[in-house]
């Protein structure tokens, strides 16, 4: 998963129903790109500019640590050597969460997807085919895939021969969450962040809930989620494709190698940190109905915002 989906799910956030003018003159909002996808900070503060340097310095830090496009961070040279000695403590505690959901999800979130995720890229590289690789192509893929083959240790970090990490699913939510928390620790207390997915501090200025706009597929739906004090999140199983003809969508199953199907043209997951929604978002695109119902009662705070088939 190393293009960011958010670009092509195109999800909007809507400050707040105050008239435009109210907006210019009392909220700052903010507009950049973390991760690939793009991103915002709303807030109204008198020292909004300097809070937001912080905040961009702060995305800044942490793609650094979890991008898969800055060649030195330290998620590549991770995947580069199979070893990162003392590594980064935000790593350590993301592939903790990854492996929470790892276990909730019965396996189906997995960041070892990486080697897959470039075998199928390769595949489809500079052509228009339309068919999947051969099963034996894909049975090899699969040997370089399995989360058990990580081990998490403070002092280092070790994969086995083979394997590759992509945090793509979590790492967008994970800043969102990071940043909020650097802003509520200077005192704001309605602010909301955007890095791909949302994490909403109170309340939007107009004393209402923050609203969420969102698209499934190239249909904008007519009500937006209101957001206050929580996290959202969305995915879709075929936001991005491999194929030109936009039938091998890019989130894969761990356990055969195929892609999600296309019964979900967009899961919104709510939940109180954006690093579970994003999580969640992104493994149920591989469920049905009944199994997200049976995943969510490990997770009793979060819950389905929009399924959209």
């Amino acid at each position: 998963m190393t293009l960011s989906r958010r670009r092509f799910l195109t999800i909007s956030a809507v400050a707040s129903a105050l008239p435009m003018t109210a907006l210019a003159q009392s909220v700052h909002h903010w507009r950049g790109v973390a991760l690939g996808a793009d991103a915002s900070i709303t807030l109204a503060h008198p020292d909004a500019p300097r809070l937001v340097e912080m905040a961009r310095a702060e995305i800044t830090r942490l793609e650094d640590i979890f991008s898969l496009h800055t060649p030195g961070s330290a998620l590549n040279r991770l995947n580069a050597t199979g070893r990162l000695t003392a590594p980064p403590p935000e790593l350590l505690e993301c592939l903790s969460q990854c492996a929470r959901l790892h276990r909730a999800t019965g396996g189906l979130f997995d960041p070892t997807i990486q080697p897959l995720w470039v075998h199928y890229a390769q595949h489809f590289a500079g052509t228009a085919k339309a068919g999947l690789p051969d099963d034996k192509a894909l049975k090899a893929a699969l040997t370089h895939v399995g989360f058990a083959r990580i081990r998490l240790d403070p002092a280092a970090l070790r994969l086995q021969p083979g394997i590759a990490l992509s945090l793509n699913g979590i790492a967008q939510g994970y800043i969102a969450d990071k940043v909020a928390a650097l802003l509520r620790a200077q005192g704001l207390t309605d602010v909301l962040v955007n890095t791909g997915e949302f994490a909403a501090i109170g309340q939007a200025p107009d004393g209402q809930p923050w609203q969420i706009g969102l698209r499934a597929g190239g249909e904008v739906l007519p009500e937006r989620a209101p957001l206050r004090d929580a996290a959202l999140a969305s995915s879709a199983a075929q936001g991005i494709s491999f194929d030109g003809h936009g039938r091998v969508g890019h989130i894969l199953h761990p356990k055969t190698g195929l892609p999600a199907p296309a019964r979900w043209k967009l899961v919104t997951v709510t939940a109180p940190q954006a690093w579970l929604a994003d999580g969640l978002s992104t493994a149920f695109c591989l469920m049905s109905r009944d199994r997200i119902a049976q995943t969510l009662q490990a997770f009793p705070r979060a819950r389905i915002e929009r399924l959209v088939g």
